[in-house]
């Protein structure tokens, strides 16, 4: 009996002796050394732990060290005011059982790229497919003030509250860059150059990706006037609803950003009405959940190219309509921008090697409307009215007051009368902003259509050399086009 009670002692001892085992912090991927903190604003830390465990958070900025108290269910959040200073930072986090210092921390610039595979292409460019420039931009590729953050290709049934796997953030340089998207580098370097401070780009795409997929759930049902089929065995993950947005766009709204860069299109080419309508409802979506109100957002007008030799005039295999429809989007999402690439796409790539352009033309737009660089031309000139002149048709333009220009003869361009058969006709500029087209197989010509098929190299600029984008001044649906002999 008398060694019974002395070992049960024992064991209490031990008991009373060991500590409670308690769990590491976990902070969420985004949250990291080497990452950028969006500038002169407030900004979130969050992460995991115990239930109920104190926290403390250590701004080598500030002279606080912040007291936090996970919730009942481990899930912990403060947040922190930054500044315009460009001096490396570092936080450290503690707890009973953990001591994390995240160091070489800017407060910068913050923008997220999205979309598929034009996005996704890196500066070393794909197989047979290079990208213009990118072997001296990785040459010149170190610069400590800008800093990349990639996200896998992964895909969620169900939202997630972390990434499931990235390359976390890097300071550019040589190495850093060459896997990087061109875009967001080209994009994210001269942005950085510009404003001379820190820039962090994070970079979520996948390539072939529907825009259902970087849909929330909630978002990709809302609008019973737009029905949506959802595929029960689709054989490329990156179509089924929910299922990009859930792994790769939901862990991130709660990181601060300044804007997002988007190139996508090309997997939703053959339905443009419905992209009308999901493009600014995701847009819309996403501004909801990041919280921080009407952000930035500048996408890419998919590049023309010949889609296997496909180039219907009436249907929407003639991807002139997808390109009408992104035209559209600007009038219907608040503080948006469009690049138009109708100068810079290829018969038989759909991956345009010059990527340089395009992400400079989504700089102007960012440097013009987002950081007031008001000499920064960026707007594409739109189709305004028309007015009945000498057998032909004047057409004017917004966004057109200074001038318009072409390097040689204006192509593309086709006229016809109330018998909606369009005919080949020629165009000139006019009083510097003004077009007017005629042909004489054409003498009362009612509407006019330029660049209105897959593949095509536009031919009218702004004076600037912003490509116009593909137009029509009607709307037709049973238009046709009559061949030239």
């Amino acid at each position: 009996m008398k060694y019974l009670l002395k070992r049960f002692s024992l064991i209490a001892l031990c008991f009373i002796a060991i500590p409670h085992s308690y769990a590491k912090v976990k902070l969420p991927a985004i949250v990291a050394s080497n990452m950028v903190l969006q500038r002169n604003t407030t900004v979130k830390l969050w992460g995991w732990a115990d239930a109920n465990e104190a926290i403390y958070v250590k701004l080598s900025w500030t002279n606080l060290t912040l007291n936090i108290e996970a919730n009942n269910e481990g899930y912990w959040e403060t947040t922190v005011k930054t500044n315009n200073s460009k001096t490396p930072k570092e936080i450290t986090i503690t707890s009973i059982d953990s001591h994390i210092v995240l160091n070489n921390i800017l407060f910068g610039e913050v923008w997220l790229c999205s979309g598929q595979s034009n996005m996704f292409q890196p500066l070393k460019g794909y197989p047979a497919q290079p990208t213009f420039e990118g072997s001296t931009a990785i040459l010149n590729a170190k610069n400590a003030n800008l800093r990349l953050f990639t996200v896998d290709n992964t895909s969620s049934k169900t939202k997630l509250s972390d990434l499931k796997t990235n390359t976390s953030w890097q300071v550019a340089s040589p190495e850093t860059a060459a896997n990087f998207s061109a875009i967001g580098y080209f994009f994210g370097e001269k942005l950085q150059n510009v404003l001379d401070v820190p820039v962090g780009i994070i970079h979520s795409s996948w390539g072939g990706s529907k825009i259902e997929a970087w849909m929330s759930e909630e978002c990709f049902l809302e609008n019973a006037e737009t029905p949506l089929r959802i595929p029960k065995n689709s054989n490329r993950i990156q179509h089924v609803p929910n299922i990009l947005y859930n792994a790769m766009i939901h862990p991130l709204t709660s990181y601060k950003i300044k804007g997002v860069l988007w190139y996508q299109g090309e997997s939703n080419r053959l339905s443009p009405k419905a992209y009308k309508t999901l493009f600014p409802r995701m847009i819309k979506d996403w501004r909801t959940r990041w919280n921080i109100g009407d952000f930035p957002f500048y996408y890419v007008q998919i590049a023309p190219f010949l889609y296997a030799g496909n180039d219907r005039y009436d249907t929407f295999e003639n991807t002139a309509f997808f390109r009408e429809a992104q035209l559209e989007c600007l009038a219907l999402i608040p503080n948006s921008g469009m690049a138009i690439t109708l100068d810079a796409g290829h018969p038989d790539f759909i991956h345009p090697p010059q990527k340089k352009e395009v992400a400079y033309r989504l700089l102007y737009n960012a440097l013009h409307k987002t950081y007031g660089y008001s000499t920064i031309d960026c707007a594409t000139p739109i189709f305004k009215s028309k007015q009945n002149k000498d057998k032909g048709l004047l057409l004017f333009f917004e966004n057109a007051e200074d001038g318009l220009y072409t390097y040689g003869t204006l192509k593309d361009f086709e006229i016809a009368g109330k018998d909606r058969i369009f005919y080949p006709a020629q165009a000139k500029i006019v009083d510097k902003r003004t077009l007017y087209v005629k042909s004489e197989a054409v003498p009362r010509p009612v509407a006019v259509r330029y660049a209105w098929k897959n593949w095509v190299k536009g031919s009218l600029f702004t004076t600037s050399l912003l490509p116009v984008s593909s137009f029509r001044t009607d709307y037709w649906p049973d238009a046709t086009q009559k061949k030239q002999d």
